[in-house]
């Protein structure tokens, strides 16, 4: 028997035409190259956190309800902006700490100080991000003449402003009921069907926005007509279905409807008169001129 070659030593030309060269994608077979599969991944990683983390959990029904009090309350741009970071950071946090905590759990499963401490620092970062959402959220919802702020803008709808919030918050609540029924991908099949939620929620505002009868009733048989291209397809069910467009019915009923009704209840100051200066959904109180 031959002794054994390093491999890096030299080789005649015959043995160096047989060697395979080395691979890097199959050293590394899980990176791809396709923008749509390396976007599956992400979701994936999301989904995970969500379904195994309790507190990613509860990160994210906390977030539909600030985001829908936000809505009904018809915070301006920069205050949703505010909102919207804030959240974005907290989620991130959370699976930062997901990510550590699974790659020191992968590497180690005895005690050690180097574990824990990386562990605390990722539990910490995340233990900052939802302390500085709840301070933007109390600036936000409570800070001095919050109540005749709100009460102006609850009366003063801006079609866009409703229109970009309440899908945003349409997206969030299909993720989550996709996620925690468990059936299907985020994509393509589950407990909802989001194609029909997204078309109904279209219709809906088209009738809202624009009041003429022609147009909504277009605007529903068009809703109609993707619903039952998804039951055909057998990538959902009649129920399944249903529930999408009764979800977005809701919504969108009560993001165009229920403020102006809340707006209602607010009882006015006794402040000097005040008139709403255009906005991208903002309101601004201005002494009115006598």
């Amino acid at each position: 028997m031959s002794a054994s070659r390093p491999y890096n030593s030299p080789t005649t030309r015959e043995e160096s035409r047989e060697r395979p060269l080395p691979s890097l994608n199959a050293a590394q077979p899980w990176r791809s190259k396709n923008p749509l599969t390396s976007f599956r991944h992400a979701a994936e990683g999301v989904i995970h956190t969500f379904r195994t983390q309790r507190n990613m959990r509860f990160h994210f029904f906390t977030a539909i309800l600030v985001l829908l009090s936000g809505l009904l309350l018809r915070f301006g741009k920069m205050e949703m902006l505010a909102l919207l970071f804030a959240i974005s950071l907290v989620l991130m946090a959370e699976m930062f700490n997901t990510a550590v905590e699974v790659v020191v759990d992968m590497i180690t499963q005895n005690y050690h100080p180097a574990a824990k401490f990386a562990k605390d620092i990722a539990a910490g970062a995340a233990l900052i991000a939802s302390i500085n959402a709840v301070v933007v959220g109390m600036i936000l919802f409570l800070w001095d003449g919050r109540p005749e702020m709100l009460r102006l803008r609850l009366q003063s709808p801006s079609a866009l402003y409703i229109f970009i919030t309440g899908f945003l918050l349409l997206l969030i609540l299909l993720v989550v009921l996709k996620v925690m029924g468990e059936k299907g991908t985020l994509l393509r099949g589950g407990v909802v069907s989001g194609h029909s939620a997204i078309a109904f929620f279209l219709a809906t505002t088209i009738m809202f926005v624009t009041g003429n009868i022609f147009a909504t009733a277009c605007a529903l048989l068009l809703a109609l007509l993707v619903a039952q291209a998804r039951v055909e397809a057998r990538f959902h069910t009649v129920q399944e279905v249903v529930i999408g467009a009764a979800l977005a019915l809701f919504l969108t009923a009560c993001a165009y409807q229920l403020p102006n009704l809340i707006g209602k209840l607010i009882p006015a100051t006794a402040s000097a008169p005040t008139v709403i200066s255009p906005g991208f959904g903002q309101a601004t109180a201005v002494p009115a001129s006598r």
